[in-house]
């Protein structure tokens, strides 16, 4: 489970990633990338967002936030992400696309958006 330093809490946070139209995207997920950071001692701070749009039970939009919640705990623990610690803060928006994917597809889309986020934004 990500700290309470590595999640966005606020509506005001999230607003503000949305802002930056830092966006990349993939069949399952739309990444949003915050601000750079100018100090490289705070944790990126990461929401995750599944919409009702999605599935209209909690349970499913439940599952695609917790796989990717899991996927970019892991990835940022063995160091596969460090492009993602070059920002203050990042939005996983789920598309249609996650419902039925497994953990290994949701890790390999988490990774490869932080890196197309980098190279485009970076």
């Amino acid at each position: 489970m990500l700290s309470k330093k590595q999640r966005l809490t606020s509506h005001s946070a999230f607003a503000a990633t949305y802002n930056q139209k830092r966006i990349v995207s993939d069949e399952n997920f739309v990444l949003y990338g915050g601000k750079n950071k100018e100090e490289q001692n705070y944790p990126t701070r990461v929401g995750f967002v599944v919409s009702k749009k999605i599935h209209k039970r909690a349970v499913k939009r439940n599952r695609i936030k917790r796989l990717t919640r899991e996927a970019y705990r892991t990835l940022s623990k063995s160091g596969e992400i460090q492009s993602a610690q070059g920002y203050q803060s990042l939005i996983f928006l789920a598309k249609e696309g996650a419902l039925n994917k497994n953990y290994k597809e949701i890790c390999l889309s988490v990774k490869n958006l932080i890196q197309l986020l980098a190279i485009k934004y970076f």
